[in-house]
Formats: structure tokens, C-alpha cells, sequence
């Protein structure tokens, strides 16, 4: 027997297989909830840090072996615990790609959360892939157009509240904390980024510490930049161990990128132009981003011209920018919803026809072509209605709007996106926020 995927029926009982999840106890409630419906759960902890949030320590499997020996040891796993599904934040690590390899052969329905692609009011749901494996990839404008055509038309409101960036920062820290200080049983643990776990807790401890000055810094600059009466665009800095610059792009490094970047805008931008680099906010510092860009402006002749932002909010740098260029970081839906021009150099899910330019830098800094409305309004509504969950991963209150929601969305036969495309359905899914 198959399900409507095509995947082999399992055992009826749903049993979930959690791999590593964001940080904080986001995937410790959702197993609670899942428990709740009958399913059983299961944690494999690469660390202490996965271990520290995990309630239930009877269903928490600890991996201590070498990377190589893991795909063995999931198989494994699969097989004793009788999984019927596999659970992971981020499906491009390591362990992670090796898994759904694994799940995928055996059968199994492979659940993929991310931050949101609308962020920051919506978390990411997929199945099997996210980013450049998602199945948006493959969904064309018009096949999302029909989709739509087919639903009742359900606005799709934001939270009243997003999970604020302090707690993405401390959960952060506190796992680094436990990897740090209790990895004793994980000797063979190595991180997937180039930092060493010392070096990682020390730059979200000196992140915290600096943020009350980076505040300060940001409030100036932007207030400078905003009421200096001069059109300006906006570069979409992302964090250089990030999954989706390391998987889905050709720059080797963020130096790479800011120097083309601002070769082009020296190039084709008109002289009273500037060009703002906005860094991530959750930028730490590993990398001398702000030395490399002011050094690049000195080379390509334009050191007065070029500005650099450490964090905040992206909001108010958009509301007056011409256009925005990126890799392929997720704030350009912000830009996109704004109508404003986007050049984007890496893959990405919305490097559509209509959205994205792919004009040459010099003639896009020169007269970027902006995005149509109506493809950015289906594409947009298209995502709302299918993987886009309100709420978030860090704070109680975006938890708790997105528990709401999530649950039903894994228990159901259906990956999101076939479920809108199916010709036979005609349901739109309830995106309108709870209230607590």
C-alpha cells in the first residue's frame, strides 16, 4: 500500500525520529503535542546541547560516535524505533542530507522546518527540503495562480507579536554553553561550522554584552542614512556559515560578494547613489565585515559613498531604499512585498520570473527593474496557504502560535504544497492567527 506521496504505508502508530531542531525547547514541546495524538517520539542528541532541552530523557538517544558511522547508526535507529517519519531543522548539514537520504529509502514522511520565508512573522514547514531543495523550485507562477483560483480566499494575518531576536540570542548561547562545558559523553562531536565551540560561545556571549552599544551605532547610522536626503540601496548581508550561502551559492566567502557588489554600484550607480550594507542580525563578528567593505569602497573609488549597518530592524532601511541586492538571504521577500527591485546571485525560492532581476549589477544599480505586483501577490499568497506557519521558534508566545497550527500540518497525508495543487481540493487551509 502507498500513501498519496507515492511513500510505502507504515506501521499505523506514528512514531517520530527528532533530529537537531533550532535552538531552545521548540522541539521538545512539539514531540509533547505529537504524544498527545497517540504518536510516540524519539531525540537523537549530537551533543549536550541537544540533549539540555529535551524533557522526556527516556525517548532521548545520545549519537557519541563518528560522523562517518552515522548513516549506519540512523539506519539503525530507523529500524529499532520503528520510525514512520523524521524530524529536522535545516536538511543541508551533514547529518542531516545523510538522513533524509536514509528515511526517504526506508519510507519515511521527512519533515524540514526553517526560518520563515516571510519572516519575520512565519516559520517554514516543508517536507523532504528547504531552500534550494525545496519543492518550490519546481512550482511555476502559473501553477500557483490555479491553485489559488481554487481556494477560498482566507486572508492570512500576522501574529500579534514576533519571537524577539534577545531570545533567539540567549537560546543560542545557553546551547553553546552546554556544548562547551557538558559534551563530556560526545567525544567525537564535531560542529558543522568552522569555529570551534569555544570560539562559537564566546561570540554569542560578547554578542549579547555588545548589543546595548550596537543599539546606539545602528540608531545613528540609520537615522543618518534615512534623513540624508541621497537614494540609496540596500545590500542583504547573510551570515557567512550560512546554510543556504554555503549550499546555494558560488561565493566562497562574504568577501567575494560585498567587492563585486560594490564594483557594480561603482560602475552603474549615479554619483549621488550610496549603497548601505545591512548585516544580519545575528551577525558576531567572525567575520570583519565592516573593514572588508570600507577597504572595498577605498579600492573601487567610492569610500564616501558606502555605509555599513550592524543589525536591526531591516524595516526602516526598506521603507525609503530604490533596491536591494542579496545571495540569497530570505529578507528579500521584505523588499518584494514592497515592490521594490531585488537582484539576488544565489538560488533561492523565489528567483522567479517576475520577481527577481537578473540584470547585470552596473545596470541594475544604473535602473533596476522592479518586480510585478501580481506575481509577487501570487507567489506571496501561494506560500501563506502552504508552508508558511505563524509564529516562531524562539519566544513562549510565537511557540505557542505556531503549535497551534503545526501539528495538524505533519499529521496530515499530504505535503503542503501537493495538498494546494491537487486539482480535487478546494479547502483553503485556516491561516487566520488564534489570539490567546
Amino acid at each position: 500500500m502507498t500513501n498519496t506521496t507515492g511513500k510505502p504505508m507504515r506501521s499505523p502508530q506514528r512514531v517520530f525520529l527528532f533530529l537537531q531542531g533550532p535552538h531552545g525547547p521548540f522541539f521538545s514541546e512539539l514531540a509533547e503535542r505529537l504524544r498527545e495524538t497517540g504518536a510516540r517520539c524519539f531525540r537523537v542528541a549530537f551533543n549536550a546541547g541537544d540533549s539540555s532541552r529535551w524533557k522526556d530523557r527516556q525517548s532521548l538517544l545520545e549519537y557519541q560516535g563518528h560522523l562517518s558511522e552515522w548513516p549506519n547508526t540512523c539506519a539503525n535507529l530507523i529500524d529499532t524505533t520503528k520510525a514512520t517519519d523524521l524530524v529536522l531543522y535545516g536538511d543541508v548539514r551533514r547529518h542531516h542530507a545523510e538522513a533524509i537520504k536514509i528515511a526517504d529509502a526506508a519510507g519515511l514522511t521527512v519533515h524540514v522546518f526553517e526560518e520563515g520565508y516571510l519572516r519575520p512573522y512565519w516559520a517554514t514547514y516543508e517536507r523532504d527540503g528547504s531552500n534550494g531543495n525545496s519543492k518550490l523550485m519546481q512550482i511555476t507562477l502559473e501553477q500557483m495562480q490555479k491553485a489559488l483560483r481554487r481556494t477560498a480566499d482566507v486572508p492570512a494575518l500576522p501574529p500579534d507579536r514576533w519571537g524577539d531576536l534577545r531570545m533567539h540570542m540567549i537560546h543560542g548561547a545557553l546551547y553553546h554553553w552546554h556544548v562547551m562545558f557538558r559534551n563530556q559523553r560526545f567525544p567525537h562531536y564535531k560542529p558543522h561550522r568552522d569555529q570551534t565551540v569555544a570560539e562559537e560561545f564566546r561570540l554569542q556571549i560578547l554578542r549579547l554584552l555588545r548589543r546595548p552599544r550596537h543599539i546606539v551605532e545602528r540608531w545613528v547610522t540609520t537615522r543618518r542614512i534615512r534623513t540624508g536626503g541621497r537614494p540609496y540601496h540596500v545590500v542583504l548581508l547573510q551570515l557567512e556559515h550560512d546554510a543556504s550561502f554555503r549550499a546555494f551559492s558560488n561565493f566562497a566567502s562574504q568577501t567575494e560578494f560585498v567587492d563585486m557588489v560594490i564594483k557594480g554600484f561603482a560602475e552603474g550607480a549615479p554619483s549621488h547613489h550610496r549603497l548601505v550594507f545591512k548585516a544580519h542580525p545575528l551577525e558576531d563578528g567572525r567575520a570583519p565585515l565592516e573593514r572588508t567593505i570600507l577597504e572595498s569602497a577605498r579600492v573601487h573609488g567610492v569610500p564616501d559613498r558606502v555605509h555599513y549597518v550592524r543589525g536591526g530592524k531591516l524595516a526602516f532601511l526598506l521603507q525609503a531604499a530604490r533596491s536591494a541586492v542579496t545571495v540569497n538571504s530570505t529578507s528579500a521577500h521584505q523588499a518584494l512585498w514592497r515592490g521594490l527591485p531585488v537582484r539576488s546571485f544565489g538560488t533561492s525560492v523565489y528567483d522567479k520570473p517576475g520577481l527577481a532581476s537578473h540584470q547585470s549589477l552596473p545596470d541594475f544599480f544604473a535602473d533596476p527593474m522592479p518586480p510585478d505586483p501580481n506575481s509577487y501577490a501570487i507567489y506571496r499568497q501561494f506560500l501563506l496557504e502552504t508552508s508558511q506557519v505563524p509564529g516562531g521558534y524562539y519566544s513562549i508566545k510565537g511557540r505557542s502560535q505556531m503549535l497551534r497550527q503545526v501539528v495538524d500540518r505533519m499529521l496530515s497525508p499530504n505535503d503542503p504544497y501537493d495538498f494546494r495543487l491537487d486539482a480535487r481540493e478546494t479547502e483553503a487551509q485556516q491561516l487566520r492567527v488564534v489570539r490567546s
